[in-house]
């Protein structure tokens, strides 16, 4: 036995357990890698996320926290002692309200709540958030958290299960609650298919499987916003350290040591050459056993820093001219977007009451619960990668490019990710375990410490934004000018996308005839700013709707009014010229809040009579948002098949990272096919087995690969019943390894053990793709840049302490045009967790470099922040959605930091122009407005 090591035992789920560790090792840590135990989540290793609460002695702690040596003698339960081998009532009532999304917050919240239960069966509200305000959450927006725990006694203990789509290799059982019929998948809301796992802690995250012979990877990365740097002798270190295997630079990278998601922007380095730009950013790789990987410390590492000026705003980037120069690009600026149409400044000019101002964002983080995390090996000659990531393919293709490998000779094996939101599209760990995989023969594993996942990760881009608004008399919007300055980092990322998206978007859902949106990605030595829920649309509706907000107020018209006036309509033409024949549902949602929006209003009117101190106010706000690319392709690739054993089997490359594309995909499929879900097999995200359905993002999954898999399944459908020789009105049906296929008299039975299969082992298959039509954009911004858009529109109730300029939200109602709710619990869950990110976005969450690098002092919305939310789910169908559906996921987000500054003003009369709208900001707001 090590000296440094004791021989500690307890109890673990009602079994002994008895381990010989450092006394002072994480308990999280041995109940993971020592006794496999993986359902306790480890988010940040610090006890701000609660992700790793477990039980002891009937109690919650953070099992990162907890020594190994103080749980000698103890009783430990983990989120897999909750159902003593079936699901506790609890975990039955979590799948039935959709309380698990992406699922790594899953387990420490149904822990802690299972100690809630056991002392108080029959919990209140506030109870539960008392309870549970220890454990962050990312993805859900806790509301159907809430109504989970609340709900719990109703449940059964003895339910033998929930029914899910078992995907291959995961072992998921049969359950009892009923999936919908044959034809009534679309519109109904089974229990999510891979739901099972999330509520039992047997869903695999990154970090959960690493090889038992894994080299631990550690990462050196920059202290500084920009440095020249340079190496002592790398041999000597890995000499004179213990357990250290290698030390890998920018000169072991064999390929192109670049790699971005827009291959004329691709930019940035693996491992930096000679200089870095941001902090964070990577320079070397240390390879060792991991046991050594516990006790290195790497300020130890043998390199020297040479620190030089940095410009981390896009202002001062621009006026000091820092010197980024990027593939050719000299200067500053990384791309302009631009859209114009009709006469702007002649509408300026005759407009009878304008509205203009500034406002600005910040940085915003991802906090998604899991940090990044991923293990790799060489399989025979292919490098395999098992991690979590929104874009298997992506990351097959850029790894391969810098590895200099073929494509074919690297797959990628999606892992459940733990909350995307954008960041996990980017490639950051895969190809640096690859190349130590590649090199040392040996598999390496690699998992994110938080503060290493936000310091080097992508954020939401800072913007920097002005405009003016113009009408006439009657309300008629005539013209808007918007100008913006959006801070990419040091590198590109989804820089162009972003500078692309904003002046498509930045009119709102409102008609304009006369417009001219410029954007702009300007360069920094700050962190790389990519993809987050909106792609920059949120920080562009801030601008639009708090101005829509002032110029309805100059024209004396109620603000909700003002917007339907001005609303797009079936046959409107958007600011790029694209007719909209049918299929906009924003009218729909604004009358469908009107009765909600007065009876705030009243109730506001009477709270501010009787409250000096506090004030009540009332603020809406409207959004649009294109499915998808900008008129760019964005084809997705959907397989699916019969098996000899009578299962419909579906390769579905659609990375669900929590919003459901697992089920919502499938629901399409069966109801497409005519089969019940239950007759399905779900082949997950794999580039050896399934094919490209492209990346997760801008809301593109139900659209784009839903449209894919509708195809898929009336092909697979066709063959069916060319083969049986009866026509489009038979029905189908699989018993056992017989297909039954029957038209009025006709029956067929086809034994499909007798029919050849394929090399995945199908005997009937489709395989289709689905690619959106859109049409470039000219030099004026003119064109069809999205075949389809979701719009929707939000209140927000709100009290403002006028004293402490602290703000408390009372209720937020959200109505969201969804064409065609597949899944309406689902959708309902997508609406509450943006609404949560974007409550955030509004009042908290401003990312520092160097000060908010860990979830202590940067702030995410608790469980105790997100208000009642009132979700109305409006179906307006469009014809080019599978079964009418729209895009979702990112919609949902952009209206509510927009209606909250809205209501901020209307409660104080002032406009705040900078957010997170913090107390100090909304004081000096309201200092500033008393001066004047």
């Amino acid at each position: 036995m090590r000296p440094d090591r004791a021989p500690i035992s307890f109890i673990v789920n009602g079994a002994p357990a008895s381990v010989s560790v450092a006394p002072m090792r994480r308990l999280s840590s041995v109940l993971r890698d020592e006794l496999g135990l993986t359902g306790t989540k480890v988010g940040c290793d610090a006890g701000d996320c609660g992700a790793c609460t477990v039980l002891l002695g009937g109690e919650p702690v953070c099992a990162c926290l907890t020594p190994a040596a103080s749980v000698e003698g103890a009783d430990i339960r983990t989120v897999e002692g909750l159902g003593d081998g079936q699901l506790s009532a609890l975990q039955a009532s979590f799948l039935a309200h959709g309380a698990a999304q992406c699922g790594i917050c899953t387990p420490g919240m149904l822990v802690a709540a299972t100690a809630l239960i056991e002392r108080t069966p029959r919990p209140g509200e506030q109870e539960v958030q008392d309870a549970l305000g220890g454990v962050l959450c990312r993805c859900t927006g806790y509301r159907k958290i809430i109504d989970a725990v609340v709900a719990a006694h109703r449940f059964s203990q003895s339910l033998t299960g929930l029914p899910t789509i078992p995907p291959e290799g995961k072992g998921s059982t049969r359950q009892d609650f009923s999936l919908p019929p044959v034809g009534q998948a679309v519109g109904a809301s089974p229990v999510r298919l891979d739901g099972v796992p999330k509520v039992t802690g047997t869903e695999m995250f990154g970090g959960d499987a690493f090889p038992a012979d894994a080299l631990s990877v550690l990462v050196v990365r920059s202290p500084h916003h920009r440095a020249a740097f340079s190496f002592g002798d790398l041999g000597a270190y890995v000499v004179d350290n213990a357990g250290v295997v290698a030390v890998f630079t920018a000169a072991d990278v064999p390929g192109i040591n670049r790699f971005g998601v827009i291959p004329p922007f691709a930019d940035q380095p693996a491992l930096a050459e000679g200089e870095v730009r941001f902090r964070g950013e990577a320079v070397a790789l240390v390879a060792c056993e991991g046991w050594a990987a516990r006790e290195l410390d790497l300020a130890d590492f043998p390199v020297r820093w040479t620190e030089l000026p940095a410009a981390l705003g896009a202002r001062q980037a621009q006026a000091e001219g820092a010197a980024l120069v990027h593939a050719g690009r000299p200067g500053n600026l990384l791309v302009r977007g631009f859209v114009e149409r009709g006469d702007p400044d002649a509408a300026m000019r005759e407009a009878s009451v304008v509205a203009s101002g500034r406002l600005e964002t910040s940085y915003v983080e991802h906090a998604y619960i899991e940090p990044e995390a991923g293990h790799a090996f060489v399989d025979v000659d292919t490098l395999t990668i098992v991690a979590c990531t929104q874009a298997p393919h992506m990351d097959r293709d850029d790894t391969a490019a810098i590895l200099g490998l073929a494509p074919e000779k690297v797959r990628i094996v999606p892992t459940a990710t733990g909350g995307g939101f954008g960041s996990k599209i980017d490639i950051s760990l895969q190809p640096l375990i690859g190349l130590v995989a590649l090199k040392t023969g040996r598999p390496a594993a690699l998992a994110y410490t938080r503060s290493e996942s936000m310091s080097s990760t992508t954020k939401r881009h800072p913007a920097s934004m002005q405009a003016i608004i113009a009408a006439d008399t009657d309300g008629k919007v005539l013209g808007m000018v918007f100008d913006g300055e959006f801070n990419t980092g040091a590198y590109a990322s989804f820089g162009p996308t972003v500078a692309n998206r904003v002046p498509v978007h930045a009119s709102g859902p409102y008609v304009t005839p006369n417009y001219r949106a410029t954007s702009r990605a300007i360069h920094t030595n700050g962190p790389v700013s990519g993809a987050f829920r909106g792609f920059g649309v949120p920080q562009a509706t801030l601008m639009q709707e708090t101005l829509y907000d002032e110029l309805a107020d100059r024209l004396g018209i109620d603000r909700l009014r003002f917007r339907r006036q001005n609303m797009l309509r079936n046959g409107s033409e958007t600011v790029t010229g694209q007719h909209l024949a049918e299929g906009v549902g924003i009218g729909e949602c604004l009358a469908r809040l009107e009765p909600r929006w007065t009876r705030a209003l009243a109730d506001a009117d009477a709270f501010n009579a009787a409250n000096a101190d506090k004030k009540r106010g009332v603020g809406i706000a409207s959004c649009w948002y294109g499915c998808g690319n900008t008129s760019l392709p964005n084809p997705s690739t959907i397989k699916l098949g019969l098996s000899p054993a009578g299962k419909v089997v579906l390769h579905q490359g659609a990375v669900d990272i929590g919003q459901g594309s697992n089920t919502v995909i499938a629901q399409i499929a069966a109801d497409a096919l005519g089969l019940p879900l239950s007759d399905f097999v779900l082949r997950s995200a794999d580039t050896s087995i399934t094919p490209d359905a492209g990346k997760t993002s801008a809301s593109r999954q139900t659209f784009v690969s839903g449209n894919a898999a509708q195809k898929a399944a009336c092909a697979l459908r066709g063959k069916i019943l060319r083969f049986a020789n009866v026509s489009t009105e038979a029905r189908l049906r699989l018993e056992g390894g017989v297909l039954a296929v029957w038209e009025g008299d006709i029956r067929r039975h086809i034994d499909l053990a007798k029919l050849e299969a394929d090399g995945d082992g199908l005997v009937f298959t489709a395989e289709e793709s689905y690619d959106p039509p859109t049409s470039p954009l000219d030099a004026k911004g003119q064109g069809k840049p999205y075949a389809v858009y979701g719009y929707g529109a939000q209140i927000a109730e709100l009290e403002v302490d006028l004293g402490l300029g602290t703000v408390q939200l009372i209720k937020i109602t959200a109505a969201h045009d969804v064409g065609k709710a597949i899944n309406p619990l689902l959708a309902e869950g997508q609406i509450e967790g943006g609404i949560a990110q974007g409550i955030g976005m509004a009042l908290m969450e401003e990312y520092i470099p160097g000060r908010t690098e860990n979830l202590h002092d940067y702030l995410i919305p608790t469980i105790g922040d997100v208000p009642p939310i009132e979700t109305i789910l409006v179906e307006v169908p469009d014809p080019e959605g599978p079964f009418g559906a729209k895009g979702l996921g990112e919609h949902v987000l952009i209206p509510t930091a927009p209606a909250i500054l809205n209501a901020i003003r209307h409660a104080t009369g002032i406009t705040v122009r900078k957010v997170p709208a913090t107390p100090t900001r909304i004081l000096a707001a309201i200092r500033e407005g008393r001066d004047r």
